[in-house]
């Protein structure tokens, strides 16, 4: 059966470490009536290693890839604004965690209702351990990942009792229709046995909207203000012109969708066909 999926606005890192960007991103996606806005939080430190932060990179708040990443990254105080936005905004917010750390610092936000494991995670059985003891909703995403990952992910879900579900990707940015493979989406659904939704790195709404023919039960989308703005998860993104006609489209499809009527004859045809059927005998 084909439903509306719970939607998912992936604003990720692409505030650019601005509020005030991150408020127009939530108020964006109310308008185009998300269900909940995402964000990505890392302890760099553990992600990355010691070379790789100091190795050079020019970025609006730095020489090094440490000031780069640490320009994303939002503190606890920035996270409280954050919490208390999308509660006076009406709209679910929640994160995916990179490390353990960043994991338990999501703790502090005994609201939060979902967690995400993110393609890059999901091969961290530890990582995916912990997660799953939480025991709140969790989306994951399949990304990078060979049949056995998905499979681990599963069963350590499902043996500490933590409802769940997959989403398809492909961990390209932007990806190719042609690499899309969206009848994935029912081979992962008939597998697992589990609700599958679909997290798109694409540019424009073909492919989510071909994907929500497919039964999705969630679709991610990243958004931004601006697809010309700084930062690597732009180009991939909706600006909200494409929010906007994303929902507007899955709602009309939906619609269109209705319900089986096989012989059914709508009234305002019935003057039609005896207009166009008037020379039959």
């Amino acid at each position: 059966m084909i439903k509306k999926p719970f939607l998912i606005a992936e604003i990720g890192i692409n505030h650019n470490g601005d509020i005030d960007i991150v408020k127009k991103l939530i108020d964006n996606a109310v308008d185009a009536r998300f269900d909940a806005v995402k964000f990505q939080k890392r302890d760099i430190d553990l992600v990355y290693s010691k070379e790789i932060l100091d190795s050079p990179r020019q970025s609006p708040w730095g020489e090094t890839q440490r000031d780069q990443k640490n320009g994303l990254e939002f503190n606890k105080t920035q996270y409280d604004i954050i919490d208390k936005y999308c509660k006076e905004s009406n709209i679910n917010w929640f994160a995916s965690a990179w490390d353990l750390n960043s994991l338990k610092f999501l703790d502090n936000f005994e609201n939060l209702k979902y967690h995400k494991i993110a393609s890059a995670m999901i091969v961290d059985k530890n990582f995916l351990e912990e997660v799953s003891k939480r025991k709140k909703y969790t989306f994951i995403s399949t990304g990078m990942s060979t049949k056995e990952d998905i499979k681990t992910a599963v069963e350590i879900f499902k043996k500490n009792n933590c409802k769940f579900e997959l989403m398809h990707c492909v961990s390209t940015y932007p990806m190719k229709s042609i690499d899309a493979n969206l009848i994935t989406i029912k081979k992962l659904r008939e597998v697992f046995s589990c609700d599958v939704g679909y997290s798109g790195h694409e540019n424009g709404i073909a492919v989510s909207l071909a994907a929500l023919m497919m039964g999705i039960s969630s679709l991610e989308r990243h958004i931004t203000l601006d697809r010309t703005m700084y930062g690597s998860d732009q180009a991939a993104s909706l600006e909200k012109k494409g929010m906007m006609n994303l929902i507007e489209s899955i709602d009309k499809m939906l619609e269109a969708i209705g319900e089986e009527k096989i012989g059914y004859i709508h009234p305002d045809e019935i003057p039609i066909a005896k207009k166009l059927r008037a020379h039959i005998k």
